[in-house]
């Protein structure tokens, strides 16, 4: 349970990262991070993107400039630029006594 937790945050931090500079297609977004996670199937990175937008740290426009389906391109808030700040400074901190720990 923990190891799925602890992977949830790191994900939701990596992909707030990703969209930090500029606003992404949500499949941009997931073909980026498997470079990263390719174990993660898409429906984990697209969750992501759902929950990132409902708790207010991503944006969405939609885009309807191919002759496709309306296209969702996530931006982060700043709000999102708060939480992620927060999540790499907690993260910093683990993973220095992680490293102290020897681990």
């Amino acid at each position: 349970m923990m190891e799925a937790q602890i992977k949830k945050g790191i994900l939701e931090m990596c992909v707030l990262f990703a969209i930090r500079d500029k606003e992404m297609y949500g499949y941009d977004v997931m073909k980026a991070m498997r470079r990263w996670f390719p174990e993660v199937n898409e429906s984990t990175f697209y969750a992501i993107l759902r929950r990132l937008h409902a708790d207010g740290s991503a944006s969405i426009t939609l885009s309807g400039e191919s002759n496709g389906p309306t296209r969702k391109y996530y931006a982060i808030t700043d709000a999102g630029r708060e939480g992620l700040a927060g999540s790499i400074e907690s993260w910093k901190r683990i993973r220095t006594v992680v490293e102290e720990m020897g681990i």
